[in-house]
């Protein structure tokens, strides 16, 4: 009798079971549909871009928005006509904007990489301090440094090439130090003093024990690198002047001219840009998860 108490106590009577199920259904029910219907509401934008880059012109500004043209009336030819409807071919845009963006991931992971490499595994006087002074240029906006930068490069010359836009990405990040110091500093220095009796130095420690162990964050940060060069607009639009040597975000400006808007243009050829990264987020989006857990690891 006892036992039966007891375990009537800790499991509950078969109404509260039944209850709590419940709950846990409905509230999950709950939690779908907001989701659902979250999704819905920050897609429209896509689904017009989406709309408007097949339907006919005098439909793109009609309100009540057409979502879907009439039949007959679906017009797929922009996202083969639009790559050369301006004097340069939007090949060249995309062209540059791939080159940009790989030398770029590679100048970053390698560049970020060393020096938190140092700052995590290399014990030197003054590390600290350096760290800290390395975080504080983070509180510092760019739209301060913006004109003294662009000052250097025209007196190097450099302005309208692609230097402006590669050198600096080669020189490391203060976020992206962090984020891989902060990696780092969870693998166990016994690897590093293990390898050394053994022979190996720093640059060895550096590129066949910790890279390979730091994949993930390398990773996360060349997610990140891909996202921000390719959609990148203020760097290309401030040192670039000649449309041969403009990214994807400044040649979809060039379908807008004073006379004409060239909507459903516009709109295909930015389905047509935004499918790498939508192709990276979709294939990649566990490393997005893991960058959001690294970048909360405390060193």
């Amino acid at each position: 009798m006892n036992v039966q108490i007891a375990a009537r106590q800790t499991t509950g009577s078969a109404p509260d079971v039944t209850r709590r199920k419940t709950m846990h259904i409905l509230g999950r029910v709950i939690l779908y549909v907001v989701l659902v219907v979250g999704a819905i509401v920050f897609m429209l934008p896509f689904f017009w871009m989406l709309s408007a880059s097949v339907k006919p012109n005098y439909l793109t500004y009609v309100v009540p928005i057409v979502w879907l043209p009439p039949a007959g009336e679906w017009d797929f030819t922009r996202y083969i006509s639009s790559w050369n409807l301006m004097s340069t071919p939007f090949t060249v845009f995309y062209k540059n904007t791939l080159l940009l963006t790989v030398v770029n991931i590679i100048g970053l992971v390698i560049s970020s990489s060393l020096v938190a490499f140092a700052f995590a595994r290399i014990r030197f006087w003054g590390r600290d301090v350096l760290f800290l002074i390395l975080l504080s240029t983070m509180m510092l906006p760019s739209q301060v440094t913006l004109i003294p930068i662009y000052l250097f490069w025209t007196q190097l010359g450099a302005v309208n090439s692609f230097w402006p836009l590669i050198v600096p990405e080669w020189l490391a990040n203060a976020y992206n130090v962090f984020l891989l110091r902060q990696f780092m500093m969870t693998i166990p220095l016994d690897m590093d003093d293990a390898a050394r009796i053994d022979g190996a130095g720093w640059f060895r420690i550096y590129w066949q024990i910790i890279v390979p162990m730091s994949r993930a964050a390398l990773g996360v940060i060349a997610i990140q690198a891909f996202q921000w060069n390719w959609n990148n607009f203020l760097g290309p639009l401030i040192y670039l002047n000649e449309p041969p040597k403009f990214t994807i975000a400044i040649g979809l400006r060039l379908f807008q001219t004073q006379q004409a808007q060239n909507m459903p243009e516009t709109m295909a050829m930015s389905v047509v840009a935004m499918l790498p990264p939508l192709l990276m987020f979709f294939f990649a989006q566990r490393y997005f998860i893991q960058g959001i857990v690294i970048s909360g690891v405390k060193g």
